[in-house]
C-alpha cells in the first residue's frame, strides 16, 4: 500500500463545525483566560487609586475614563473574570481533595460555575447601583 493511499483512508479529526466543546474544557479555558484578564483589570484599579491619591484632575480623568459606557463595560467585565475565577478556583480545591472528580458531577460543578459567576456578578452590580 502507497503512502497517500494510506493517508486518504485515514479516519480524520473532527472539524470544529461538528465538534461539540463540552462544558468543562470550556470552563478550563475560561479560567485560564481570566486569571490573565485580571493582571489589567487589576492595574486599571491601580491606576485609578494612584489618580486618587495624585490630584483632583487626574481622579477627574479617571472617574470619567471609568465612568465611560467602554469603561463600565471593562469593570463589568472584570467583575466576572474575578468571580469566574475565584468559583473556579473553588472547583479546583474541590478536586485537590478528590471531591466532584466523576465526569457527571464535574458537568454540574461547571455549569453551576458559570450560573454562579453571573449571578454574583449581577448581584454586585444591583447592589453598587443601590448604594449610589
Amino acid at each position: 500500500m502507497s503512502r497517500s493511499t494510506a493517508a486518504s483512508r485515514r479516519p480524520l479529526s473532527p472539524h470544529l463545525t461538528i465538534y461539540r466543546w463540552p462544558i468543562t474544557m470550556t470552563l478550563s479555558i475560561a479560567h485560564r483566560i481570566t486569571g490573565g484578564a485580571l493582571y489589567f483589570g487589576t492595574l486599571l484599579v491601580a491606576w485609578w487609586l494612584v489618580a486618587a491619591a495624585t490630584s483632583p484632575d487626574w481622579f477627574d480623568t479617571a472617574n470619567a475614563v471609568m465612568g465611560s459606557i467602554f469603561g463600565t463595560l471593562v469593570l463589568l467585565g472584570f467583575t466576572w473574570a474575578m468571580f469566574l475565577h475565584a468559583v473556579g478556583g473553588v472547583r479546583h480545591m474541590l478536586w485537590d481533595t478528590g471531591v466532584a472528580m466523576e465526569k457527571h458531577v464535574s458537568r454540574q460543578t461547571s455549569w453551576a460555575s458559570l450560573i454562579a459567576s453571573v449571578v454574583l456578578t449581577a448581584l454586585t452590580w444591583v447592589a453598587l447601583y443601590l448604594v449610589l
